[in-house]
């Protein structure tokens, strides 16, 4: 063998352990598998100590076809690949992952969850009486804002042809007096009491004719409460919530309207308080950290990723611990480049860990559960449009 072969083999298998593999090296039949490095760039996204790489998604169907891969979206393989985990649960919180998607598909549910569910809230104040140093504007303002504990899909919407009703308003009242010489006192959100009658605010009559029939501002022909809806689940609001204060001798006397709607239209309307995902964090140890190295790299995490095993011979040596918890702020690769090639930091790319913080209104798995058939219905739209 000439020195030149040798110098070329040589070359080859340092180009090989570094991770760079040659066309002359792949198979010459298509192994209907991606080569080890193409699959890494393909499933994960490579979090280097300046910059991630990879992020981008390849879904041109034939970016594989000259190695016999078919990347096309298959419903079989969807199928057989997705699936949904709860890993936490509470009455206003909710994390699951969502396994088997693309990136777009989990931005489609956030959207969703932030613009389009609807809730209750309120829209209309008739404020009969605001002596307080909150202007009229702001009080309302601070209303809306409120939480309702009713299901919006018991009510209808409200349109500009249609009269509020049982089946599309509900009405509070709010009527609070701080007396002269006492204490200022706080106006919190308990003191909205419903009125399932529906208003008690009357219009101001046109005419003087004294025997007219006496208005107020909806036309409820039966008490909500009487519904069977609401007979076991009465609608309530959160009740600590500061919504004023008084003084001495300062009165708020109103009466606020609540109707459905959603969040593209008004924040108010939001499920919500957040709805957001990150990709799965994967943390690789390329070689084996021992002794006073693992020391230091379990203590340049802050999360606490890494933990330190004792092993036979007396020696101790860091382990991923807890990877799920590693929020890739690279405090473990950035000094210098020896850290970075012990660790490698990646995102799976199908793989996201989903969080939804309810206000209260809805149940964080219901509001999920109602995300999902409003993908649905879009997506039969589509198809009908299509077909």
């Amino acid at each position: 063998m000439s020195s030149s072969d040798s110098d070329s083999d040589t070359s080859m298998k340092e180009a090989q352990d570094k991770g760079f593999v040659s066309a002359l090296d792949l198979p010459d039949v298509p192994s209907q598998k991606l080569p080890p490095h193409l699959e890494l760039r393909k499933t994960r996204v490579l979090c280097n100590a300046d910059a991630p790489v990879n992020t981008d998604t390849i879904q041109y169907s034939g970016a594989y076809a000259s190695m016999g891969v078919d990347n096309s979206l298959r419903l079989d393989h969807f199928s057989n690949n997705f699936r949904v985990e709860v890993t936490r649960l509470t009455e206003e919180e909710m994390e699951f992952d969502m396994v088997g998607i693309n990136p777009a598909i989990a931005n489609a549910f956030r959207r969703i969850l932030l613009a389009e569910l609807p809730t209750m809230a309120i829209e209309k104040v008739l404020i009969a009486n605001n002596t307080s140093v909150i202007r009229d504007e702001i009080l309302a303002h601070r209303l809306g804002l409120i939480p309702i504990k009713a299901d919006p899909r018991l009510f209808d919407y409200l349109s500009e042809n249609d009269k509020p009703s049982e089946k599309n308003t509900i009405v509070f009242k709010l009527h609070v007096a701080c007396e002269r010489r006492g204490p200022r006192i706080a106006v919190k959100s308990d003191e909205l009491k419903w009125l399932p009658n529906g208003s008690e605010l009357h219009k101001a009559s046109e005419g003087s004719n004294p025997n007219a029939k006496v208005e107020t501002y909806t036309s409820f022909t039966r008490s909500q409460d009487s519904l069977p809806e609401f007979s076991s689940n009465p609608v309530t609001v959160y009740p600590d919530i500061i919504v004023s204060k008084l003084g001495p001798g300062q009165e708020i006397e109103l009466e606020a309207h609540a109707v459905k709607g959603v969040g593209k239209t008004h924040a108010k309307w939001s499920p919500v308080a957040t709805s957001w995902y990150r990709m799965l964090p994967e943390v690789v140890l390329n070689e084996e950290i021992k002794g006073k190295k693992a020391e230091i790299l379990k203590q340049k995490c802050p999360v606490g990723v890494f933990d330190i095993e004792d092993l036979a011979d007396g020696t101790k040596r860091a382990k991923v611990a807890r990877p799920r918890a590693c929020t890739l702020c690279r405090e473990c690769v950035r000094d210098g480049e020896e850290w970075e090639k012990r660790i490698s930091l990646r995102r799976v790319k199908d793989h996201f860990i989903f969080t939804i913080e309810s206000t209260g209104a809805l149940p964080p798995e219901v509001l999920f559960t109602e995300a999902v058939k409003i993908l649905e219905d879009k997506c039969e739209r589509v198809i009908s449009d299509l077909s």
